[in-house]
Order: structure tokens, then sequence, then C-alpha cells
């Protein structure tokens, strides 16, 4: 049996001029991630990162803090653009606080959905190039292999939904509740590819757990 590890990035810089930056919290996530897996003696045997200068950070820091090694980079993991999706809604959103940004970017995502297409790419290609990322990690999943993914809420969400419901019926309320640095386990065995744990976050302290 294989294990795939799903691992949302620390917390990015909500507010900032460059968004697609870990905060110093976000980095102590990710670090809090990998010393929690140097304590318990596990490492990943594979690595990937999605392209954004947040999965690499978290990906560097956990993994240096585990003892692990480097980790290979897909784009394909990459966010879908949530920032361009809640401006299209409320042009204002950028400046609000997290929780009307989020009640915008919902709003947005029911739209983007349903055919709407703000933000270039389509809700139909987004789905589509994470499903076809995951399917190549599956299989590298072989037996004994332990594969570190470092993306985003909305991939990990994606991929959640369609293991669950096969579509994406889910993906609104899963995607709501993904916590940054959280990890989701899913195992790849003779019975197929299963949901073992979504948003696993016993690793971060209480005062640490943030979900932007």
């Amino acid at each position: 049996m294989g294990t795939i590890h799903l691992i949302r990035h620390g917390q990015a810089s909500f507010g900032a001029a460059d968004y697609d930056q870990l905060s110093e919290l976000g980095t102590e996530q990710a670090t809090a991630l990998g010393v929690s897996w140097e304590a318990s003696g596990w490492a990943p045997t594979d690595a990937v990162a999605g392209g954004m200068k947040r999965h690499a950070q978290t990906a560097i820091a956990a993994i240096d803090a585990c003892g692990g090694d480097g980790y290979d980079v897909d784009a394909r993991w990459d966010e879908y653009d949530h920032l361009a999706l809640a401006r299209a809604t409320d042009p204002t959103a950028l400046g609000a606080d997290p929780k009307a940004f989020q009640a915008s970017l919902n709003r947005a995502i029911t739209a983007w959905m349903g055919g709407d297409t703000p933000a270039g790419e389509t809700y139909v290609q987004f789905r589509g190039r994470v499903l076809a990322a995951f399917e190549q990690v599956v299989s590298q999943a072989t037996s004994g292999r332990s594969v570190a993914v470092f993306t985003s809420g909305g991939p990990i969400a994606a991929v959640v939904s369609h293991l669950l419901s096969g579509d994406d019926s889910l993906f609104q309320r899963l995607n709501d509740v993904v916590i940054n640095a959280s990890v989701t386990t899913v195992i790849v065995g003779q019975s197929g590819t299963r949901l073992l744990s979504f948003n696993e976050h016993a690793h971060l302290p209480r005062d640490m757990m943030t979900f932007r």
C-alpha cells in the first residue's frame, strides 16, 4: 500500500503586496509539520510542490525540518486565482477583513463553478489539471512509498470531493475549512484510492491554527 499526503501551504501574506509569500506564522506552521514528522521518525519518500512561492516555501521548511530530500515541481497543483475571483464579485474585497473576503470569494466561486470565468481559467480547466496531477501522484504511490504534495486548499478540496462523491458537489464546503499546513491522507492499494483522513492539524498548537 502507498500513501499520498496532501499538504496545504502555511499561512500566506493576506493583505500584503505579495500574497504568494509565507507570513512569519506560515513558516512556523510548515516547520512545525516537519518537526512532527522528524519526531515520529518519518519522512516522505517522494515530494512534489505546486509552482507557487508559498508551495515551495512550505515544502522547504517542512522537508528541512524532517531531514528529507528535495521535491519536484508540478504547476498543475497551483491554486485557482482566488484574488481575481473575489475582485470580480467585489472590487473592494482585498481591502476587507478575512471573513468579509471569504464571503465575497464564496459568491464568486459559486458563479465560477456555474460557468462564469472572470479569472481566465474555467472551473472545468482547474478541476481537470488538478485531477490529472493527482492521477500522476497515484501512479507514484506504489507499495511502501509515501508521496507528499505541497499545494493549496482548492486542489485538496477538488481531489477530496471526487474521492468522496465522484463529483464537485463537496468542493466548496471542503474548500472553506482547509487549515494552513494541514495534512489530508489518501491510501492507494489493491482496493483502489481511498481517503484515510482530511485536514489533520494536531501538529499545530491551537494558537498557530489559521484558515487564511
